[in-house]
């Protein structure tokens, strides 16, 4: 029987955990109580060294950043770390969404659990029941620089766990203090530290990235399957993808997504041996024109060669923001066993910005080779085979998919401009304390913005090609797997004859994509 819930100890948390926790199917978190005890013990030590006279800790009796050099009184303490957050909580924007933020959480949560922060068990439940309960505070999307973490970002959602800001509960925006009043819980009230242990990491950027890297699995898949698809319909030779061509190429990308392609063409019989050009072979004195195809374009003959360096990437991204997810990202380190603070910088998002920066390079390339197969199938001069544009009905009169391809470049165009290195922005800020900064919540944002930019082409391709089964009148001949998109597919959209407003539809085909179960084949 599967577990209904996740159990975070600092270590363990795994990808699969988030995205089953985001999706619903184990929609609890609970606290392992070990690493609650040991939680407990960093908290005893930091007390502990407080009531000790002369020892300054950074962040704990100093100002921040610049403004360390200010000693506070101890009676300050606890204001310290409310003007933290109220300060901080000034982000811009639109609304980051709810997934991301509701990662992050559990993230952050993960990271307490290290006992390293310095937090108290009172801080970990408090936001552990922010997280059962789905109360998920409303965080701008414009603040941060990635380095000390996502200040600006998990600042909002500490407002929340004391009662301000506004919140996310059940699909209505709420004032987190009238919720909270209406479910009976008492805002939090932080204990030294606890401020600076809530915001200075790279939780958000790290739940972002969770969340993008699920989807670039489902992208890579479905380029996978349209490739396949696209091979099925031109009747392709099944040398590209053979086993011995991609073992002479070893690379790990390569040789798993030609496998793939082997596995989901499996039983079609539209895949050709090149014996078939035989009959064409000539040894007479004069040239001959051969009337099909010796070799595919590169778009459809080399999809392992582009894709396995995408899949490669993917699982780069994948672990390093697994790393992250159960890394101490404070400062200052509240080091217990050894009877330490210590002061460093692990809250510098450069992993995870430059993880996914290259992820959002490969995403943008998975796209041009989506608008190229897209192109191939819609351009009657250079497949030679259908109608221009796909048109089933009166090519002149009315225009197929002439405008779907508008749109598919459009937004080919627009991701390939998003694909500039985002953590290459590094501005310096903070009084020029923050003089390198890794822009990691910028560059996740950005990786997914290209992946939605990826969605869209992907399902435009994936209808072209149902149209072009359907021209050719094959959908029935097609492969297990290829037939299993096709019918996905049609269930959203219906082939499309005469025009007609199909706004709707695509609508609905998208959305369905990103939910669709079965795609995954990885």
């Amino acid at each position: 029987m599967k577990q209904k819930f996740i159990s975070l100890d600092g270590k363990k948390l795994r990808l699969k955990d988030i995205n089953a926790f985001i999706s619903g199917s184990r929609g609890q978190v609970k606290i392992n109580s070990r690493a609650l005890k040991t939680a407990n013990l960093a908290h005893a030590f930091l007390n502990k060294a407080l009531e000790k006279n002369g020892k300054i800790i950074y962040g704990i009796n100093t100002g921040f950043g610049p403004m360390a050099n200010y000693a506070l009184a101890k009676g300050q303490l606890l204001d310290l770390q409310n003007n933290l957050i109220l300060s901080h909580a000034v982000g811009m924007g639109e609304r980051i969404q709810d997934e991301f933020v509701l990662a992050a959480m559990v993230i952050r949560l993960n990271t307490l659990l290290q006992g390293y922060s310095g937090s108290s068990k009172e801080l970990i439940k408090a936001l552990q029941r922010f997280i059962n309960l789905k109360i998920i505070p409303v965080v701008p999307e414009h603040g941060a620089v990635g380095t000390s973490g996502d200040l600006v970002q998990l600042a909002h959602i500490a407002l929340a766990l004391l009662g301000k800001g506004k919140v996310n509960f059940k699909g209505e925006i709420h004032k987190t203090s009238q919720l909270l009043s209406r479910l009976k819980i008492k805002p939090y009230t932080l204990k030294p530290k606890e401020g600076l242990s809530l915001i200075n990491g790279t939780s958000m950027m790290t739940g972002i990235a969770s969340n993008v890297c699920r989807e670039s699995g489902n992208l890579l898949s479905l380029a996978v399957r349209n490739g396949c698809l696209a091979l099925e319909i031109i009747k392709a030779y099944k040398d590209s993808f053979s086993e011995k061509l991609h073992e002479l190429r070893p690379h790990n990308g390569q040789v798993v997504i030609a496998a793939k392609m082997r596995k989901l063409l499996a039983g079609s019989p539209f895949i050709r041996s090149r014996m078939v050009l035989a009959k064409h072979a000539n040894y007479g004195k004069e040239v001959v024109k051969i009337n099909e195809s010796v070799q595919e374009v590169y778009s459809l003959r080399c999809s392992a060669q582009i894709l396995g360096p995408i899949y490669d990437t993917l699982g780069h991204a994948a672990k390093i923001t697994e790393t992250e997810m159960n890394s101490v990202t404070d400062n200052p380190i509240v080091d217990w066993e050894n009877n330490k603070f210590l002061h460093g910088g692990n809250f510098h998002g450069d992993y995870i910005a430059v993880a996914m920066d290259q992820l959002k390079s490969s995403l943008v390339k998975m796209t041009m080779l989506s608008e190229r197969r897209l192109n191939f199938f819609l351009n009657n001069k250079i497949n030679q085979t259908f109608p221009p544009f796909l048109n089933l009905k009166t090519p002149g009169l009315t225009l197929g998919l002439q405008a779907l391809q508008f749109v598919a470049t459009s937004t080919t165009a627009n991701s390939q401009t998003l694909a500039y290195p985002m953590n290459l922005h590094s501005i310096s800020s903070n009084g020029d304390n923050q003089d390198v900064v890794s822009m990691g919540t910028d560059a996740a944002l950005l990786t997914d913005k290209v992946a939605e930019n990826a969605y869209i082409v992907l399902a435009i391709e994936s209808l072209a090609l149902c149209q072009a089964v359907d021209y050719l009148k094959i959908n029935k001949q097609l492969s297990k797997e290829s037939q299993k998109l096709y019918n996905f597919v049609r269930q959203n959209i219906k082939k499309i004859i005469a025009d007609r407003e199909i706004h709707e539809e695509l609508d609905s085909l998208l959305t369905n994509l990103k939910k669709w179960e079965d795609v995954n084949i990885f």
